[in-house]
């Protein structure tokens, strides 16, 4: 994993950078783990229930209702507070619903749970890549900000093989509350190491605390921190930064285009429709439950290798064409996905195409959105800009986690993926005519681009 933070000139970032990255991106991880472990237990959980395909569909969108309150509020919590101390209050959110899900005497207690996680993932979605975006140096930014996604994917690994590994302990009726309370030990862990990591340095600056910004800026292994900081304050004061500055002004027209766009096509594409439900979608096509948990492994697998393959790239081949190879690769494979189950033949070629799938996502919208959307806004506004761009993106995740099951039900397996393919194609060519290059360049440089092109 190292490797992939290596620039051209084999230099690394130091262990403090290191240290408040990998933290920060800790809360990745649960978001990964948090937001995928339900498609281990909803089977369990409508028995248990009795509940019908709405019922279903309400159980897993519960929890991105709350990502999307979550998202609106981190951003002008975060602005306030600082992301560091807001992703404390995330952390504690994590191990709630970790306990209390597990806990949950019936469903209604179990939605308030879910509810709650979703919170903490709307939160540390839009603060954990902001914090490491404020304090990495341009030249690592984009593979450092990598390391949330890295972690995402690492904790959706995670929740399928833990899932799976639970349930070769044949623990009954508990198996479920089991596979969703195992999350309150990461969640503890990251709530300790926040203790641990300095303030980002932008904000510090923001709050008139230029010597604790200029020593942040130093220990992060900042080339020019003295002149860094000199930025950070002209872009602070261009700008008139204050905790009440409105993200929705007409000069942010193009930055909320682009966080807006790319948030919504990346769940346009079906990413999270196909890891929550791809027990369902192995088992419409024959496989068995446990089958489908190894067939789950194999796919969470392949987006750890491609996510750390895209980290790799990202400020070598640029943001926006891994962005453009991914939704020509996605489109291919979800249209052989519908073909398969329209034409009802070649199931075997169903995990391949999957597997191929999640690679070409992995390595592109996987790898970029979270690094672009904390890139396009200016510093007064980051927080909040983060904020919109992640509650589009669950916004849209929750309306297509929600009407996946009945759609599949009562129109065919095929109709999801024949929609998921024509969007990833509209995708193409928007971020094609739209959108604009942003590695190897300092965030005070792209706030004046892009809001002058705007």
């Amino acid at each position: 994993m190292l490797g992939a933070f290596k620039d051209s000139q084999n230099m690394r970032p130091n262990l403090n950078l290191m240290k408040a990255t990998l933290t920060g991106a800790l809360g990745g991880l649960l978001f990964g783990f948090d937001t995928v472990v339900i498609s281990g237990i909803i089977d369990a959980v409508v028995k248990l229930y009795g509940l019908s395909d709405y019922g279903k569909g309400w159980t897993v969108a519960i929890a991105l209702i709350g990502t999307v309150v979550g998202s609106f509020s981190a951003g002008v919590v975060g602005h306030k507070l600082g992301s560091r101390e807001t992703l404390r209050l995330t952390a504690i959110l994590y191990v709630l619903s970790a306990v209390g899900s597990a806990l949950a005497w019936n469903w209604p207690s179990l939605m308030v749970f879910r509810f709650i996680g979703g919170l903490g993932i709307g939160a540390s979605s839009v603060l954990g890549p902001v914090y490491i975006a404020e304090l990495a140096p341009a030249k690592w930014r984009g593979r450092l900000v990598g390391a949330f996604q890295f972690n995402v994917v690492f904790g959706i690994l995670v929740a399928y093989t833990s899932n799976y590994l639970i349930r070769l302990l044949h623990l009954g009726a508990n198996e479920w509350r089991w596979q969703v309370g195992v999350a309150a030990i990461p969640a503890l862990g990251f709530l300790v190491l926040l203790f641990g990591i300095p303030r980002s340095p932008r904000w510090s600056a923001s709050r008139d605390r230029i010597d604790e910004a200029l020593a942040v800026l130093k220990m992060m292994g900042e080339p020019n921190p003295e002149t860094e900081l000199a930025d950070i304050r002209a872009a602070l004061a261009e700008e008139h930064a204050s905790a009440h500055e409105p993200v929705f002004k007409w000069k942010y027209r193009y930055p909320l285009f682009l966080a807006i766009t790319i948030g919504a096509f990346n769940q346009l594409a079906g990413i999270n429709a196909i890891l929550y439900y791809l027990n369902d979608i192995f088992q419409a096509a024959g496989f068995s439950q446990l089958s489908g948990d190894q067939q789950a492994i194999a796919i969470g697998f392949t987006n750890l290798i491609f996510t750390m393959i895209g980290m790799s790239l990202i400020d070598r081949a640029g943001r926006k064409t891994l962005l453009l190879i991914g939704a020509a690769g996605t489109a291919s494979c979800l249209a052989g996905v519908a073909w398969i189950y329209r034409s009802n033949a070649h199931q075997g070629m169903l995990v391949w195409l999957l597997i191929g799938y999640i690679a070409f996502f992995a390595m592109s919208q996987g790898a970029v959105i979270w690094v672009y959307i904390g890139e396009v806004f200016p510093n007064a506004v980051r927080s909040k800009g983060q904020g919109v761009g992640n509650a589009s993106h669950w916004t849209m995740n929750t309306i297509i986690a929600l009407s996946f099951p009945w759609v599949a039900s009562h129109l065919g397996q095929s109709v999801p993926f024949v929609f998921f393919s024509v969007m990833t194609v509209v995708q193409f060519l928007t971020v094609l005519f739209s959108y604009p290059e942003t590695k190897g360049q300092t965030l005070e440089a792209l706030q004046r681009k892009l809001v002058a092109a705007g």
